[in-house]
This record gives structure tokens, C-alpha cells and sequence, in this order.
């Protein structure tokens, strides 16, 4: 088992590392993967270095870190919830999320705000956290998985109604109205350092603290009891999950806007293959997600009708959504 561990491990860092280099090396100036290498080491020629450093760079990270948060995310609720179908939108991150940005935009539309380039991420994870604060909130009395959720899909409604109004109100300033709906339908393109510093570091801190939580996620699968019976806190556990997956989810919308399925299809997928161990599955969903953003990033540069990340990711994970509900219907 260890190596066939080893290998799945191996397997998707290759195919990490390989999308990548696709990332770095596809887009309307072509270079060849040895003019991207001899560019990142700082060598070769002068615009080789200012698209892959400049350009290419940050949109890859980022891409990583928005597909690495997702699925982990996605772990973490599927945990959470004892259900393969559970994603990180569930408890309405993405949705406040989405409207933290929105009514930024729109307030800077008429002059309240000045929407600089950490003002949407930033209203983005707030308007996240906010959400799950309310979602908590609503489901205290009995907080169990079945109050939150149910929670959560009240939310999702409320604030998709409420980004729906502003996008409205926008819609005669068509300069405010490309750019909400250019963040709803998610995206990675003209990411920079900036973007780079706001969501990669979060993600790297929220992955490394759910990573040591991967054997208490295998006992609660077991139900609430068991696990508490052999000494898991799980309460304490269900809190840390929580909050972990908000952060993740939140710093992936701050960056990369609204883009689904990433944190259904990839967990659900890697355990078909390789099991429910979550010891095994939190990494290995870290680099399956990132891979497949990273993929997914590839066609938005060259297919035209601005085909978007979100487009894609949905396009790819909707039928595979059907296709789950059919091999298990409810």
C-alpha cells in the first residue's frame, strides 16, 4: 500500500508539474520549455523572462492555489458531512463570498470605494467568513450537519438574490457589469504578484493545519460516537473543520472568483481510486486540484466566446455530478 501510495503521489506531481509547464509555456507567445526553464533560473532573453515572471507566474500559482484550496476544502466537508456529494459551497462560502466582492465593485461604481487591487479579495474573504459566522449562527440551537447545511442552502439562496440585485442596478454601467461578471464566472487571468501574496500563503497555512487532522476525519467517518469513543474530540473536530474549509474557500474565491466542482469531482474521484483514507486523500486532492485548475486554465487562452475557468470546471464537473447521482441515487 505505502507504494502504491508513493506512486499516486508521484504520479499527480508529475502531472502537477506538467500542467505547469503548460501554464508557463502556452498562451499568445509561445515558448518552449526550455526557454520557460532558462527564464525561471533568470537566464535567456529579455521577454521570455517578463511574460514568465511577469505574467505566467503568478497566474500559475495562483491557479494552484485556488485548486489546491478547493479540494482540500472539499475534503474537509466531505468529512464534515459524511457525504461524497458535500462541497465547499454548501454552507454558502462561495455565495457571500461572490457578494463580499460584488457590492464592492458596485460601491466603487458610484464612488464610495476605492476598489483597489486588495479591496475585492479582501471584501471577498470577509463576505466568506461572514457567511459561515451566519450559517453557525442560524444552526446553534442544534448544530448538527443536517442544521448546517440546511442553513447553508437558505444563505445560498439570500445571497445569491442579493448579487443578482447589485448586478441589476449595475447593469446599465457596463464597464461595473464586465467586471461582476467577469468575477462570478471565475478566473485567473491578469493575476499578480499581489494576488500571489494574498491567497498562496493562507492556503499553504490552511492545508498544512488540515493535513495532521487526516486519521480524526478517518474515525469520525466511523459516526460521532465511535470516534468519540476513541478519544476524538468531535466537537473540537467539527469546528476545525469548519473554519479551515472557510479559510481555503475564501482565499480561493478572493483570487480566483466564483469556480466550482474543483472541491467535488477531485476528492470523489481520488478516493474511487485509492480509498476514503484521508490521510492519503488530503494530499493527494491538494495536488489533483491544483492539476486540474491548472488544465482547466489551458483552453480559456486560446477558445474563443470568453470561455472562462468557471465555465470549464462546470462544464466538467455538472455531468460528472449526474453521473455520481446516477451510480448512487439518494
Amino acid at each position: 500500500m505505502k507504494g502504491r501510495d508513493a506512486g499516486a503521489t508521484a504520479g499527480l506531481a508529475l502531472l502537477l508539474l506538467g500542467a505547469a509547464l503548460a501554464s508557463l509555456a502556452l498562451g499568445d507567445a509561445f515558448l518552449r520549455p526550455m526557454a520557460v526553464v532558462r527564464a525561471l533560473a533568470g537566464r535567456g532573453d529579455d521577454l521570455a523572462r517578463t511574460v514568465v515572471w511577469s505574467i505566467r507566474l503568478p497566474r500559475t500559482l495562483v491557479g494552484m492555489a485556488v485548486g489546491a484550496g478547493l479540494a482540500a476544502s472539499g475534503v474537509a466537508m466531505q468529512a464534515f458531512f459524511r457525504n461524497p456529494l458535500a462541497s465547499p459551497g454548501l454552507l454558502g462560502v462561495s455565495a457571500g463570498g461572490a457578494l463580499g466582492a460584488v457590492a464592492v465593485l458596485a460601491a466603487a461604481a458610484v464612488g464610495q470605494v476605492q476598489a483597489g487591487i486588495w479591496t475585492v479579495p479582501i471584501a471577498s474573504v470577509l463576505g466568506a467568513f461572514l457567511a459561515t459566522g451566519a450559517v453557525v449562527a442560524l444552526a446553534r440551537r442544534g448544530a448538527t450537519p443536517e442544521h448546517l447545511l440546511l442553513s447553508g442552502v437558505a444563505l445560498n439562496a439570500v445571497f445569491g438574490a442579493g448579487t443578482s440585485f447589485l448586478l441589476a442596478v449595475s447593469a446599465g454601467q457596463f464597464q461595473v457589469s464586465g467586471q461582476i461578471l467577469f468575477w462570478l464566472m471565475g478566473g485567473i487571468e491578469n493575476r499578480t504578484w499581489e494576488h500571489v501574496a494574498i491567497g498562496l500563503p493562507g492556503v499553504l497555512l490552511g492545508c498544512a493545519l488540515l493535513l495532521p487532522l487526516g486519521r480524526s476525519m478517518n474515525l469520525l467517518s466511523l459516526g460521532e460516537p465511535s470516534a468519540q469513543s476513541l478519544g476524538v474530540d468531535v466537537r473540537r473536530l467539527r469546528w476545525q473543520l469548519i473554519v479551515l474549509s472557510t479559510l481555503l474557500t475564501a482565499l480561493a474565491t478572493a483570487v480566483g472568483g466564483v469556480v466550482g466542482f474543483v472541491g467535488l469531482v477531485v476528492p470523489h474521484l481520488l478516493r474511487l481510486g485509492f480509498g476514503p483514507d484521508h490521510r492519503r486523500l488530503l494530499p493527494l486532492s491538494m495536488l489533483g486540484g491544483a492539476a486540474l485548475v491548472l488544465l482547466c486554465d489551458l483552453p480559456t487562452r486560446f477558445l474563443p466566446g470568453g470561455l472562462r475557468l468557471g465555465v470549464m470546471t462546470a462544464l466538467l464537473g455538472g455531468p460528472f455530478l449526474l453521473w455520481m447521482l446516477r451510480r448512487n441515487p439518494c
